[in-house]
């Protein structure tokens, strides 16, 4: 599997694509917007885009998801888990309150749960749900490859918010532990903005995190 982080919205959130190599078949996770910039690596990659995965319901990873669906004709979205279903259905308030204009919600083909599985090409991805930045958000994670996209739960030198709606500290930590370290240390992660990392060196020097878990 490859894999190209392409940054979108004024947020700079990292959209990322993966594609398998030998079927040119390709997932788009987090098409916040840009949609133009997202299709434009796509067309250059030659890669045929399979399905649209969604970590989470916030404005800058899924606004982008109605748009990118229609211009591509690609109507396959799954995720995030259903306990998100109140963000994207409140897509039109959140681009009033953040300035995202035309902003649509929409209805994933599939709500994704903690074990699920998400396929295209020969590649597979193991589905973790990951709770507390908001209720609903989840992580995938490509074993193969020691590679995780892990949205806004974790990032370097730091952890997700909790002060939205339904986000909670106490929970995060817990989906942190309990998890995304237990894939192990060398597991390097793909944070919803920002540069990579790996859940070892977060684990060891992560101020939000180190000499809480061992």
């Amino acid at each position: 599997m490859r894999y190209a982080i392409v940054p979108v919205t004024p947020f700079e959130q990292n959209c990322t694509i993966f594609w398998c190599e030998n079927t040119r078949q390709a997932v788009v996770v987090d098409p916040g917007g840009d949609i133009e910039r997202i299709m434009r690596f796509l067309a250059d990659e030659q890669l045929v885009l399979a399905k649209i995965l969604v970590t989470h319901g916030h404005i800058d990873h899924a606004g982008g998801v109605a748009a990118l669906s229609e211009k591509s004709g690609i109507t396959v979205i799954e995720g995030p888990h259903e306990e998100d279903r109140f963000w994207i259905e409140g897509m039109p308030q959140q681009s009033k309150m953040f300035g995202f204009p035309n902003v649509r919600s929409f209805e994933p083909t599939r709500w994704l749960k903690d074990g699920d599985k998400v396929a295209f090409g020969e590649i597979e991805l193991d589905v973790l749900h990951c709770p507390g930045h908001t209720p609903g958000h989840v992580v995938f994670y490509h074993a193969p490859s020691h590679l995780a996209q892990v949205g806004d739960v974790l990032f370097q030198g730091s952890i997700g918010r909790t002060d939205f709606p339904r986000g909670d500290h106490d929970t995060l930590l817990r989906s942190i532990k309990e998890r995304l370290f237990p894939l192990g240390d060398g597991v390097d992660f793909i944070p919803g903005h920002g540069p990579m990392s790996t859940f070892g060196e977060e684990r060891k020097y992560n101020p939000f995190l180190s000499g809480r878990f061992g």
